[in-house]
């Protein structure tokens, strides 16, 4: 989705400039147009050699030197950009950001740029926590910066606390976020996410391998496209996707209460979920002791949420359903088209390389109602998450059903 896109990397001096070059190298990787601006001191963190080296661009680190475009280039790159992101942002640079300065590349392209700037804070905890530091940011926000917090955990000090840079892959995906669409504005969508467990005893249940990371990039892509968001999610160790409510469950039939509850609400259902078809009959109140000779379970159908949610769907919500499965991919997703009344199904051979249960990859088919096939590349689920989404977005608008 960043294909075509103009983005301005703002880089200041602080240690966590060592992962901006990841940054940059993610966002060329999935297509971008990367342009590295630098304040002195962040050149003496990370040589401009090496920003010139992935991003395939000049890097701009004096306002005053040599022009690469043959005239003023902050000038050129503010009305090319599609997105700004600095990362990471100091103190300094947050206070030179609010008073309006503009006496390095990275504080004079955010004066000029008209596109969204995303600004990703790192510094030492007490830094951060600061009224001045706090009061700065706040008056960013007023401006209409977008601010990535930045998380917790251990410092380059050694200590402990919030102030560190988030990982690259957050980075990246925050700024994915602002060029998506707005194309779900207002709209309702709920998506399910993850495994289910099903309760043997206290100690042991039946699960799957599947980690909820498909449909938490559907949940934040649905989220940044506008859509207000419910998430139920299985059991998973993903952190939230912002601006979603999380309904968090653990087993099959809480799953289905839970999104039952809101099938009269909903637009959109989406469900990605990996949910148990069976369960134990019998719930033991106590730990099951080993024994000699074969133990038997005895199991029982779930429900099945979507085809529920298909046998009660009014005109103008839209279902989709997904397919995982490791033999007769085409013919049973078309069958699920069928069974859950379903107008799209996304399809996966969790077989082969980087289409399983917890990679960050995934190569699908989607099955229309119509009788269309697609098969898309090799993808990252963020990539998946925006597929899906342009064609239930062209759904709700009217398109072929």
């Amino acid at each position: 989705m960043l294909a075509g896109k103009t983005v301005l990397l703002g880089v200041s001096g602080g240690i966590a400039a060592y992962k901006a070059v990841a940054v940059c190298s993610q966002l060329v990787q999935r297509g971008a147009e990367v342009h590295v601006l630098m304040t002195s001191a962040a050149t003496r963190f990370v040589t401009p050699l090496t920003f010139q080296a992935i991003s395939g661009h000049p890097v701009l680190t004096d306002l005053l030197t040599e022009q690469h475009y043959g005239h003023v280039d902050h000038v050129h790159l503010a009305h090319r950009a599609d997105l700004m992101v600095i990362a990471p942002a100091t103190a300094n640079l947050l206070a030179r950001l609010a008073a309006g300065q503009a006496d390095d590349p990275v504080t004079a392209l955010a004066l000029a740029v008209r596109c969204p700037v995303l600004v990703a804070p790192a510094m030492e905890p007490n830094m951060y926590a600061h009224p001045a530091t706090q009061a700065n940011i706040a008056r960013l926000r007023q401006y209409g910066y977008h601010i990535l917090e930045p998380a917790e955990g251990r410092m380059a000090s050694g200590r402990y606390g919030k102030g560190r840079l988030p990982e690259p892959e957050a980075i990246v995906a925050a700024a994915m976020d602002l060029l998506r669409p707005r194309d779900l504005e207002g709209r309702r969508v709920l998506v399910t996410a993850g495994p289910t467990r099903e309760p043997l005893d206290p100690v042991r249940f039946l699960s799957n391998r599947s980690t909820g990371k498909m449909g938490y990039a559907i949940a934040r892509a649905a989220a940044a496209r506008g859509a207000e968001v419910v998430l139920v999610s299985g059991p998973t160790a993903l952190p939230d996707p912002p601006g979603v409510e999380i309904v968090r469950v653990e087993s099959a039939l809480e799953m289905h209460r839970e999104v039952m509850a809101r099938a009269d609400w909903l637009e959109v259902a989406v469900g990605a979920a990996a949910v148990a078809d069976w369960r134990p009959a019998v719930y033991h109140e106590q730990k099951m002791k080993k024994q000699d000779g074969p133990l038997v379970v005895e199991l029982v159908r779930n429900p099945d949420i979507m085809a529920d949610l298909g046998a009660r769907k009014r005109p103008g919500q839209v279902l989709v359903a997904f397919a995982a499965e490791t033999t007769d991919l085409d013919s049973h997703a078309r069958q699920k088209l069928t069974s859950k009344n379903a107008d799209l199904v996304v399809a996966n051979d969790v077989t082969e390389p980087g289409s399983g249960f917890g990679t960050d990859t995934n190569r699908v088919r989607i099955y229309h109602r119509d009788g269309r096939e697609e098969a898309l590349p090799l993808l990252t689920k963020d990539e998946v998450a925006d597929a899906i989404l342009d064609r239930v977005a062209a759904l709700l608008a009217g398109g072929n059903r």
